[in-house]
């Protein structure tokens, strides 16, 4: 339908990422279908999808930039500190004057947020948004079934169990720990037995399919493993690990639940386990948009598309007036600005001997730009040049499910 009213005209390209369309003619009566808003949200990647009675017609993958925004703070943390060790003139300390208010977060959680909000500011913009499903809470829906369950029951019901499971699942690596095997049944295997003295936390679980499960037994993960010193000191490095991913999800619910309440639209939640238990009801591959659609209690559910867009977040620019090596030092020119408006980061198309090359455009001088695409790069004059997509602090792509 919308390639028919590009074609003919009466439609016109709003924008590019997401794949807009706006009419050319108002029409009297406007009918809308109502449209529920789904967010999966995660440490690395939300996945957000479109629903309008039962059916996904629209999905993304939301790539957070946290790591790189603490990385980026370490780095300006240790020239500072270097700086404290020159002789430089003195600055008198700032820091003795500032608090944190309430809510605080760091800038990599809150990052999480504020992006998370911007795209779904966005999409409010686009489309007829009703309401909005969040997966939020941990524990599933037995009360509302049974009013009479209380104490541990109350969490121990058809879904007890699935966030430890899914957890495991992205921990290891989906594959049996000792012998490797993946796309096989697997079974949560205590690596310190319950027999001797091991518990039930997560830091002491691991998953191994049955055959390795029943050699094991109730023996100790030494004396299993005794000659494969490499797998040891793996699992045991591994299980260590701590719950970073976790710990940012946790951390950042409350304060995304909140923010969407602001947007005066009605904001449903739902547990993890629930989803799972949709998506693996409904034979789902798991994704992060795909888990986005099945957030909530839902009946039935269709799939209408297969490529959901993958937006990166990148950041618009940097404070550095220009790039550093790792001691510090300047290795490049300072920053240009133009007054011709483009930026390095827009996304342009240029015909040049016939052949259209659409692609990131670098900023190369006051006269000339260059597109990098498919490792080629092609410059010229300005004039050459036409502007699909303002650089917006994103990086987009599609993904072929």
């Amino acid at each position: 339908m919308a390639r028919k009213l590009l074609n003919t005209e009466k439609a016109a390209v709003f924008r590019r990422y997401p794949f807009t369309i706006i009419l050319k003619e108002v029409k009297t009566e406007i009918v809308t279908q109502p449209i529920e808003l789904k967010l999966d949200p995660g440490s690395k990647t939300t996945g957000i999808a479109l629903v309008t009675n039962n059916k996904v017609i629209w999905g993304a993958q939301l790539q957070h930039r946290g790591q790189q925004i603490k990385d980026s703070l370490e780095t300006r943390k240790a020239v500072r500190r270097s700086r404290r060790n020159r002789h430089t003139r003195y600055r008198k300390p700032r820091f003795l004057n500032r608090k944190r208010p309430n809510g605080w977060l760091a800038p990599s959680l809150l990052h999480r947020v504020l992006t998370t909000l911007t795209w779904l500011k966005r999409l409010c913009k686009y489309t007829p948004i009703t309401n909005i499903a969040q997966e939020l809470v941990k524990f599933d829906l037995q009360k509302l079934q049974n009013p009479e369950i209380s104490g541990l029951e109350y969490q121990q019901g058809e879904l007890q169990g699935y966030e430890i499971r899914e957890y495991l699942l992205e921990k290891w690596g989906r594959n049996c720990v000792y012998c490797g095997k993946k796309d096989i049944p697997l079974e949560i295997e205590h690596i310190k037995p319950k027999s001797l003295g091991g518990t039930n936390r997560i830091s002491n679980l691991t998953l191994a399919c049955r055959n390795c499960n029943e050699k094991k037994g109730s023996r100790q993960i030494e004396d299993f493993l005794s000659g494969k010193f490499d797998l040891l000191n793996k699992i045991k490095k591994q299980a260590k690990q701590p719950l970073k991913d976790a710990t940012a999800v946790n951390s950042t619910r409350w304060k995304l639940f909140n923010s969407l309440k602001e947007l005066g639209l009605p904001v449903t939640t739902s547990s993890g386990g629930k989803t799972k238990f949709n998506r693996i009801k409904f034979g789902l591959p798991k994704t992060h948009w795909l888990e986005a659609a099945c957030v909530g209690n839902i009946n039935d559910l269709k799939i209408l598309t297969n490529k959901p867009l993958i937006i990166t977040a990148k950041g618009r620019s940097t404070r550095r007036l220009c790039r550093i090596n790792k001691y510090g030092f300047p290795i490049s020119k300072p920053r240009q600005k133009y007054q011709h408006g483009w930026q390095t980061g827009d996304i342009a198309k240029v015909v040049k001997n016939g052949v259209s090359y659409t692609g990131k455009i670098v900023v190369q001088s006051a006269t000339r730009l260059e597109v990098r695409t498919q490792g080629k790069r092609i410059g010229g004059q300005l004039s050459l040049f036409q502007r699909i997509h303002l650089l917006d602090g994103y990086i987009y792509g599609f993904e072929s499910n």
